[in-house]
């Protein structure tokens, strides 16, 4: 069961001067730029009316900091249109790719802490043409309705058959009004239904016109289980034109057993991208808001700065993101980073390794480069460890490892360091025994000091 999120508040309407994305649809795989971060979120409203709170600075830091989505969940058929509208221009006047989450499926959440929902399906088809109408011509993410099918238990046979027909109608409206709009539609997480039950269910909702599915929305559960939990969905599907995407803002702990509401001691997890270094994933998004309640700590949808603050302090992220280009367009995935031409003088660089959260059997961890050389365009960062350690994600960097030896490469944007400037990457991993910290490191295949 999945939270609930706020109203939809109002934007300023902006100008829609200056190209985002191309028109045209962008095939499966192919999102790239940046996600736009609202100022006017639930979080940085409440950031703006208390500066002086002690807990201001870190949520400002970790959460505020951050692309969000913006979820539009009341049933305001009147304004619908114009409340998209006034969210994807903002979006595009700031070069960024919106998220949206429409949330509007009747019956929604069983009934649960999330209940509502348009009062009948010939309304839902009318708010999700007024949605359409919204999101413009350039690229926008809409995701389609978290809980209308890895959450069916409430429905008959009848029901679900409507509700498919209404999934697969809001697909093909939403495509029709903007080619360029990317929809993803429901498959629950990892540790709910089968991947084969997940994909029937999105066969059956017309996930063969849409982008492909999301998983792990407003849930807990580690990144690597949702890309092995996809790919097993996109196998039983068997349409390779399909991806994910990923909720990844309170995963950066794991999930707490099968504890969905509120559960005490998560953290935010990496920063959005579309960096993800998977085949399979299109972006890693954080489409629950970090420190709004799933219905325990206050109503659903409610900002609750302690819940914000807890999921800061515990959390993968340590700082605010990066600044890729503010241009986007829609092209085939990059590459790997060419290999680093050349090497650094020897002396000429330093590396700080930091674990930033450490558990029983796991730990996050950040690194920094500084170059003290010459500026290069490209690095490779290696060193090894003495102990088991195992990595299992990674952000802002390509990160492989075999057996004690770790390998971590640059991602398009941060590519260029200047001569005394630095970059960042960081990972989560697990362990056993004693996490023992690496010593010595080197840049481009030379010891750092």
């Amino acid at each position: 069961m999945l939270a609930a999120a706020v109203s939809a508040v109002s934007v300023v309407a902006a100008a829609t001067a200056g190209l985002l994305l191309g028109a045209s649809e962008a095939s499966a795989g192919t999102l790239t730029g940046s996600f736009y971060r609202d100022p006017t979120s639930a979080v940085n409203q409440w950031l703006a009316a208390n500066p002086n709170d002690s807990r201001a600075s870190l949520i400002s830091q970790r959460i505020g900091s951050q692309p969000q989505a913006r979820w539009f969940a009341s049933y305001n058929p009147s304004t619908i249109q114009s409340q998209v509208s006034s969210y994807v221009n903002a979006a595009n006047s700031a070069n960024r790719i919106p998220v949206l989450v429409a949330y509007m499926i009747p019956n929604r959440d069983c009934g649960g802490a999330s209940a509502g929902g348009a009062p009948s399906y010939t309304a839902y088809r009318s708010w999700v043409d007024a949605f359409a109408g919204g999101l413009g011509s350039r690229t926008a993410v809409v995701i389609l309705e978290p809980d209308s099918l890895a959450l069916q238990t409430c429905l008959s046979a009848t029901e679900k058959a409507d509700r498919n027909s209404a999934l697969s109608y809001a697909v093909g409206k939403l495509k029709q009004v903007n080619p360029s709009v990317k929809v993803y539609l429901d498959a629950g997480h990892s540790a709910w239904n089968s991947a084969a039950d997940a994909a029937s269910r999105l066969q059956a909702a017309g996930v063969a016109n849409a982008a492909g599915f999301f998983s792990n929305v407003s849930n807990f559960h580690w990144t690597a289980d949702e890309v092995n939990f996809g790919r097993n969905v996109l196998n039983s599907l068997g349409n390779g034109n399909l991806h994910q995407v990923i909720d990844v803002s309170r995963n950066g702990k794991g999930a707490l057993g099968s504890e969905w509401c509120d559960p005490a001691g998560r953290g935010t997890g990496v920063a959005p991208t579309t960096a993800t270094n998977e085949a399979t994933v299109d972006a890693f998004l954080w489409v629950k808001p970090p420190g709004e309640a799933d219905g325990c700590a206050a109503a659903a949808g409610t900002f609750v700065p302690d819940l914000a603050y807890s999921l800061a302090q515990n959390g993968v992220v340590t700082s605010p993101p990066p600044s890729p280009s503010a241009s986007a367009s829609p092209s085939r995935s990059a590459s790997p980073s060419p290999s680093p031409s050349g090497s650094t003088p020897a002396g000429s660089c330093t590396v700080a390794y930091r674990v930033e959260n450490q558990w029983d059997t796991g730990f996050t961890a950040s690194v920094t480069l500084t170059n003290r050389g010459p500026a290069i365009t490209t690095w490779t960062v290696t060193w090894s460890y003495a102990g088991n350690q195992q990595i299992t994600n990674a952000w802002n960097t390509v990160l492989t490892q075999s057996g004690t030896a770790v390998t971590a490469k640059n991602v398009g944007y941060n590519g260029s360091v200047a001569t005394n400037g630095s970059t960042s990457f960081g990972f989560q991993a697990t362990y056993s025994g004693t996490n023992t910290s690496p010593t010595v490191f080197k840049l481009n295949g030379t010891t750092c000091s």
